[in-house]
C-alpha cells in the first residue's frame, strides 16, 4: 500500500491521531487516501466498532466500504460506514423513546410531509388554493434546522420566517409527534437534541466512536458540523477526527452545505494537522492551470495549486457559436468525430451544462446525429408530462396493444372513464387473453353487452376513444408530413383545453408546457427535413426516439472492441461533481448561466457565501472533470421559444490564462490568439 502512495497521501493514511483536516484537491486520490486510512486503522488494531465514517450518498458509503473489504480481506460486521442521516436513524433506533416517541417512528418523505403540512395549515386556517407547499416546506425546514428565526414580515434581515406562520409550525410538530413520525430534518436535529440534554448518552457514543473521519467536508452543513462536533469533543483534548475536503469543490450552499465549516473546524481544533493533496492524476497540465488560473480569483479558499504528471496535453478549445443550435450541432459533430478518430466510446464524453434549459437543443442534435446518451442531474425532455402523454398517443396508435401507454392516456383529456371501467376491461381482457385496447373495441362494438350495463355513462368514453385511436391511425398511416399530423393530433384531443382544466391558475405554466409540445413537433419536422432521413414514417420516428433515450437502468457494456459503446453523458455540473471524463464539454459559457442570473440575485442563496465565489467553483467543476480535452461553448444570441437575446460570454472566460486557449470562430480565420480574440468578443457585446 505505502509504494501505491505519494508522500502527503502516505502521511493523511499514517497520521491517526488527534484532529487533521485533508485539503484534497480535484483529482488527487481523496477516496482512495480515505479507503486505506480505514485498512490502516484496523490492521493496527483499532476495532471496528471505534470507526465511524460518514460521507454524503448511500453510493458513496457503499463504495468506500467495499473497498475497505477489498484491500484488507475481513468481514466488516460492525464498522459505521454511512450517511449523515443514516446516521441519525442508528442513534434514534436507539435512544429515540427518550424523547417520548416509540422506537417504531416512520420518516416521512418529502411527500408524506407536504401532506402534513397542508393540514397543519388547514387546522389553523392559513391554507388557501394559492400556497406553495413546496416553499412552506422549505421555511418550515430552515426554521427546524436554525437557519432561519420567527419574527416579523417587516423585519429586515435575509433569515427572518414570517411569523405568521408560526402557529403551523406548531402544530406540524405536534402533529409529527402524535403520529410518531420523524421528518429528514429530525434525523440531525434529535440526535443533537439528544445529546446536549441528555450528557450521558453523548458520553456512550464518545466511548463508542473514538475515530471519526468525514468525507466531502465542504458540504456539511452547520447541522452535521453541530453533530460532529459534539462526538468529537474539542474541549476534551482527545479527538480522533479527520475530516477531507475542497473548499474548491463547495458548490452545494443552496441545500445548506456550508463551505466555512472548514474554518469553524481550524478555529474549535486549533492543534490540527493540515495536509494538503496537490498531485491531481486526472487531468493534463493545460486542464489544471486554467482551473487554478480560474479559481485564484476566489478570496475565501485555502491557498494550492494543484499539478500534474499526465504532460501538457491539448489547448483548451473554445468556440463563440451563433446560437444554442449552432453550439448542440457543433458538440454533436466534435463527438462523431472524435470518435471515430481517436477510437472512443459514447460514454468517454461528457457534456455539462449549467441549466435545465439547455438540455433540449443539445438532446435534439443528439436525436438528429443518432448518438445515444444518459441524462443525469437534470429533466429529460421527453420526460415532461406534457411530451411523454403525446409520445404516448402516438405509441398507442402505431401498436394499440401497449397497454402501458394505452392506460397513460385513456382519461388524458378526460373522458369520463373511471376505474371501475378499466378494471372490467381488463378483466375482460385476461379472460380472452386480448390486449386492453382489444376489450375496450371489443365493448365499444356491444360485444359485452354484460360489461357495457356495468359501465353505464362510461360507455361513451370509451366509445369516443376507440374512434380517436382508430381515425387517427387511418391518418397517421397515410400520406402527408409526420409533423403535420402531429399537430392535428394534439389539436383534436384538444390538448390546449387540458392544460387550461389542470393548470389554469397558473397561466405561465400552461403556456410553457404548451410551448414544449410545440418544440416537439419542430423537433419531429426538424428531422423529416434532414436529407439524411430516408423512412419518415411514425414507427421509425418512434423507434428512434426509444433506441437513443431508453434508460432501463442496465450496466453500460465497456467492450474495447467497438466503438459503439455506452452513452454520452448529459448532465448538469452539479451531478457531474466526482466524476471524470476524458473528453469534456462545457455549453453555455455566457453571463447569466455561468455565472447564473438567478444565484446572483437570490440573497438567501447563502448564509455567508459570495454568490460569485460559488459560481466560480461550480465553473471550476466543470473544468477539472476533463481528463484529456476540453470544449467550452459560447453562444452569441439564444433563442427562447419565441424570443431571442444577445448573450455576453461568461467572466469567468477572462480568468483562464489566454495561453491555454485555442479559439474557433468561423467568422475568423484563421484562428487568432486567445488574448485579441477576447478584446474582439469583448468589443463585440459591449455595444
Amino acid at each position: 500500500m505505502d509504494n501505491e502512495l505519494n508522500a502527503p497521501q502516505l502521511k493523511a493514511v499514517n497520521q491517526l491521531d488527534g484532529a487533521i483536516l485533508i485539503i484534497a484537491g480535484a483529482g488527487s486520490g481523496k477516496t482512495r487516501v480515505i479507503t486505506c486510512r480505514i485498512a490502516h486503522m484496523l490492521e493496527k488494531g483499532i476495532p471496528q466498532s471505534a470507526i465511524l465514517a460518514l460521507t454524503f450518498t448511500n453510493k458513496a458509503a457503499r463504495e468506500m466500504e467495499s473497498r475497505v473489504k477489498e484491500m484488507t480481506g475481513k468481514k466488516l460486521t460492525s464498522l459505521t460506514v454511512s450517511t449523515f442521516h443514516a446516521f441519525g436513524v442508528k442513534i434514534l433506533r436507539e435512544e429515540i423513546e427518550i424523547l417520548g416517541y416509540r422506537k417504531n417512528f416512520s420518516i416521512y418523505d418529502s411527500t408524506d410531509r407536504c401532506e402534513l403540512i397542508k393540514e397543519s395549515l388547514r387546522e389553523c386556517k392559513l391554507y388557501g388554493e394559492k400556497t406553495n407547499l413546496k416553499k412552506m416546506e422549505a421555511l418550515f425546514s430552515n426554521v427546524k434546522i436554525g437557519r432561519y428565526k420567527w419574527g416579523r414580515a417587516t423585519e429586515t434581515g435575509a433569515n427572518i420566517a414570517d411569523n405568521v406562520w408560526e402557529k403551523a409550525y406548531d402544530e406540524y410538530q405536534n402533529s409529527l409527534k402524535v403520529y410518531n413520525a420523524l421528518d429528514f430534518d429530525d434525523l440531525l436535529t434529535l440526535p443533537i437534541n439528544l445529546f446536549e440534554n441528555h450528557p450521558e448518552i453523548l458520553e456512550k457514543y464518545r466511548r463508542r466512536y473514538r475515530y471519526i473521519l468525514v468525507d466531502e467536508f465542504q458540504d456539511t452543513s452547520l447541522v452535521q458540523y453541530r453533530l460532529l462536533r459534539l462526538l468529537a469533543d474539542p474541549e476534551g483534548g482527545k479527538s480522533n477526527i479527520c475530516v477531507v475536503g475542497d473548499d474548491d469543490q463547495s458548490i452545494y450552499s443552496w441545500r445548506g452545505a456550508n463551505y466555512e465549516n472548514l474554518i469553524l473546524f481550524e478555529k474549535d481544533f486549533p492543534d490540527l494537522l493540515e495536509i494538503k493533496l496537490e498531485q491531481n492524476y486526472r487531468s493534463t497540465t493545460t486542464i489544471l492551470d486554467a482551473a487554478n488560473g480560474l479559481i485564484s480569483h476566489n478570496t475565501n479558499r485555502k491557498g494550492k495549486t494543484l499539478w500534474s504528471g499526465n504532460g501538457e496535453g491539448k489547448p483548451i478549445e473554445l468556440s463563440y457559436p451563433e446560437d444554442e443550435s449552432a453550439e448542440a450541432a457543433f458538440i454533436a459533430e466534435t463527438i462523431k468525430k472524435l470518435r471515430f478518430a481517436e477510437d472512443r466510446g459514447y460514454d468517454d464524453f461528457g457534456v455539462l451544462l449549467r441549466t435545465n434549459n439547455q438540455f433540449d437543443c443539445i438532446e435534439e442534435a443528439f436525436l438528429a446525429a443518432n448518438i445515444p446518451y444518459r441524462i443525469s442531474g437534470g429533466f429529460s425532455f421527453f420526460e415532461r408530462k406534457e411530451i411523454r402523454d403525446v409520445l404516448s398517443y402516438l405509441r398507442v396508435i402505431a401498436n394499440h396493444d401497449d397497454d402501458v401507454n394505452l392506460l397513460r392516456i385513456i382519461n388524458t383529456p378526460r373522458r369520463g372513464i373511471g376505474k371501475a371501467g378499466i378494471r372490467n376491461a381488463a378483466e375482460a381482457a385476461k379472460k380472452n387473453h386480448s390486449s386492453l385496447y382489444d376489450a375496450l373495441y371489443r365493448i365499444s362494438l356491444a360485444k359485452h353487452p354484460e360489461l357495457i350495463k356495468e359501465l353505464g355513462r362510461e360507455h361513451g368514453g370509451i366509445d369516443e376513444f376507440i374512434e380517436l385511436i382508430q381515425s387517427s391511425r387511418d391518418e397517421f398511416f397515410g400520406a402527408g408530413e409526420l409533423s403535420k399530423k402531429v399537430r392535428n393530433l394534439v389539436d383534436k384531443i384538444d390538448y390546449w383545453g387540458y392544460l387550461l382544466n389542470e393548470h389554469g391558475r397558473d397561466e405561465k405554466k400552461v403556456n410553457w408546457k404548451y410551448a414544449n409540445i410545440k418544440y416537439l413537433i419542430e423537433m419531429i419536422e426538424n428531422w423529416e427535413n434532414d436529407p439524411d432521413v430516408f423512412d419518415k414514417g411514425l414507427y421509425a420516428y418512434l423507434n428512434r426516439i426509444s433506441l437513443l433515450t431508453r434508460t432501463d437502468g442496465e450496466e453500460e457494456r465497456s467492450d474495447a472492441s467497438t466503438k459503439n459503446r455506452g452513452k454520452v453523458n448529459l448532465m448538469t455540473i452539479h451531478a457531474a461533481k466526482g466524476l471524470e471524463f476524458p473528453v469534456v464539454f462545457i455549453a453555455g459559457a455566457e453571463e447569466g448561466i455561468i455565472p447564473h442570473e438567478r444565484s446572483l440575485e437570490d440573497e438567501n442563496s447563502s448564509l455567508s457565501n459570495d454568490p460569485i465565489e460559488e459560481e466560480r467553483r461550480l465553473f471550476y467543476v466543470a473544468i477539472t472533470r476533463a481528463r484529456d480535452k476540453l470544449y467550452i461553448t459560447s453562444c452569441q444570441k439564444r433563442n427562447r421559444r419565441e424570443s431571442s437575446s444577445d448573450r455576453r460570454p461568461s467572466p469567468f472566460l477572462s480568468e483562464i490564462p489566454p495561453e491555454l486557449i485555442k479559439c474557433l470562430d468561423k467568422e475568423e480565420e484563421p484562428a487568432m490568439d486567445a488574448e485579441t480574440f477576447f478584446k474582439t468578443m469583448r468589443e463585440r457585446f459591449a455595444k
